[in-house]
């Protein structure tokens, strides 16, 4: 499978997926701030500026089933000690089509960079911007490989409402008529949930290593 990180993200979000045929492809890093893994169906995409020699004999040492081993923690371990990066957790990575005209919801877009949550999101996208609503806040920023990104924070008091799934729809009109994608954590049911009512689909799995 040739092609760059970005190629192979717009692909799928077409739904054309890398063959699965129990490979590995290692495409460079698109920046510097973002290495992982991308596990799609029966195919996994590695993507760093490690050597592939590197890449494929570490997977090799796995000591697991070939078609885990980009996802296993003795992989990651060694991925993360190699090159002294740090991940969070292994997230769910899914994408949305666009939807055309103003969100369901609304919304008050947030200008000031010291705001906590405009802050903590530009260390982990550019050209972030931020919105809020009555107990909940929606970003949207370019993350890896230039993706646009969603996020969407709800507050305890006002869960159960369908507010995450709202503001989850409204990233969907927000983005400009490109795709959105969002990452959950596998074990974050409520968050999946949300994203799924809003139409956000399932495409792989995804361990984002990070610069210290």
């Amino acid at each position: 499978m040739a092609g760059t990180l970005r190629d192979i993200l717009d692909a799928a979000a077409r739904g054309v997926f890398p063959p699965p045929d129990g490979g590995t492809t290692v495409v460079p890093q698109h920046a510097h701030r973002d290495a992982g893994v991308i596990a799609f169906t029966a195919h996994s995409v590695v993507f760093t500026d490690e050597g592939e020699g590197w890449v494929r004999e570490t997977l090799a040492g796995a000591d697991c089933d070939p078609l885990a081993a980009t996802m296993n923690p003795r992989f990651l371990a060694a991925f993360m000690e190699r090159t002294g990066r740090t991940t969070d957790t292994i997230d769910l990575l899914t994408v949305a089509a666009p939807l055309s005209g103003p969100p369901p919801l609304r919304l008050t877009e947030l200008d000031d960079p010291g705001h906590p949550r405009v802050a903590r999101a530009r260390k982990r996208r550019d050209d972030v911007r931020v919105w809020a609503a009555d107990g909940g806040v929606l970003v949207l920023g370019r993350g890896v490989a230039g993706r646009l990104e969603a996020a969407i924070e709800v507050a305890e008091e006002v869960r159960h409402r369908g507010l995450g799934r709202a503001l989850a729809v409204a990233a969907r009109h927000l983005g400009g008529g490109e795709p959105v994608w969002a990452q959950q954590a596998a074990g974050n049911a409520r968050s999946v949930r949300a994203f799924q009512a809003a139409g956000f689909r399932p495409v792989g799995a995804e361990a984002l290593l990070v610069a210290r």
